[in-house]
């Protein structure tokens, strides 16, 4: 661990230990792999450098994420609105997508996700550009507007319990109470 390991003050790591759902070991090597994002002369000063969305989204973990920007918007503290991350930020996304992370964390992370318009609800526009994300772009995968339509209406038959023509965070934390795998699939492995 030598190098890297060295930089992350001991108090800093325990504080770390109870902010998150991470281990020691995997604190550690999330500040390794964030520490390697940055140019070389900004390592020694990790804690306090901002790694660009764009060197964010070259980890294989993000990589292929069909949501992988939408994760920048909604980890990244940035005040210029350019979704870059702190380390502190790294560690959020990298805790609420552990093992050890509650089942309401995950689902609270995963409404902000979907939430693409930020509103607080999920509306049949987030709906739209969710099922586009799962089912991906291209044109052979694309749903058409009746399919989609169809598809839209279900999903609010079965989650808008108050009927108003979206979902709401409890609503989508009730949905997801009942599906066994989600907790288990919102995740992210170093």
């Amino acid at each position: 661990m030598g190098g890297s390991a060295s930089l992350l003050p001991r108090e800093a790591l325990g504080e770390y230990q109870e902010l998150t759902f991470l281990s020691k070991q995997e604190i550690l090597l999330a500040y390794k792999r964030f520490s390697e994002l940055l140019p070389k002369e900004e390592r020694e000063n990790a804690c306090s450098a901002r790694v660009p969305k764009s060197r964010i989204l070259t980890l294989p973990e993000l990589r292929a994420n069909p949501f992988q920007h939408r994760i920048c918007r909604v980890f990244s503290t940035s005040d210029d609105g350019d979704d870059s991350m702190s380390f502190e930020d790294f560690l959020d996304m990298l805790s609420a997508f552990s093992d050890s992370a509650t089942p309401d964390i995950k689902s609270h992370y995963a409404f902000r996700i979907f939430d693409f318009d930020d509103d607080g609800a999920l509306d049949r526009k987030d709906l739209e550009k969710l099922v586009n994300c799962l089912t991906g772009q291209g044109e052979e995968s694309r749903l058409s507007s009746a399919e989609m339509e169809q598809l839209i209406r279900n999903i609010l038959e079965e989650s808008d319990i108050d009927k108003d023509g979206t979902i709401n965070l409890s609503e989508f934390q009730h949905v997801v109470s009942r599906s066994p795998d989600f907790t288990s699939s919102f995740k992210i492995v170093l």
